[in-house]
């Protein structure tokens, strides 16, 4: 007795197409399926941008800034820049700070980003963040360094340690 077997009738493989050009479509696609996922498997539906935009006064053309995003309690920065005219005098910082305390506010409990090793990675630790690991990249000697910050740490006056009396 010959047994037969149900051919499966097979889809045909998607195409694969790698590009430097994604449309916006395209990236918006595949940004909001992966967050319809993350919501579903967790149950919490709280991704939304989050930029510090510095604008000209008048004109309000915007300068620089920093953009990144919350979600399921993580802010994550993903772009952060000022012009060479802009930095040296706490601006960068006061822009971190209230990128922190939106990212607080939202629920946060943790940040992270990376910056390139040429970059600004001692700007970040300055404020607080901590080096979570390096990773080589080009030219030679440069790295991408990640960086977190605890959202849930005391700040300002509230970090300073308490000492027992007598000591310093």
């Amino acid at each position: 007795m010959t047994t037969t077997h149900p051919t499966t009738a097979r889809s045909p493989r998607p195409d694969l197409v790698v590009t430097d050009a994604p449309a916006a479509a395209a990236l918006a696609l595949v940004s909001d399926a992966l967050d319809r996922f993350n919501v579903e498997r967790s149950g919490v539906d709280d991704r939304r941008p989050l930029a510090v935009l510095v604008r000209e006064p008048g004109t309000h053309r915007v300068l620089g800034g920093l953009t990144g995003r919350t979600s399921l309690g993580l802010f994550f920065v993903d772009l952060f820049f000022l012009p060479p005219e802009l930095r040296g005098n706490g601006l960068g910082g006061e822009i971190l700070r209230r990128a922190e305390e939106e990212a607080r506010a939202r629920g946060c409990r943790s940040a992270v980003l990376y910056t390139i090793s040429f970059q600004a990675p001692g700007f970040y630790r300055k404020h607080g963040w901590t080096t979570l690991g390096e990773v080589p990249c080009d030219p030679p000697g440069t790295s991408r360094v990640f960086l977190t910050k605890d959202l849930t740490a005391p700040r300002g006056r509230e970090a300073v340690v308490q000492r027992p009396a007598g000591q310093l």
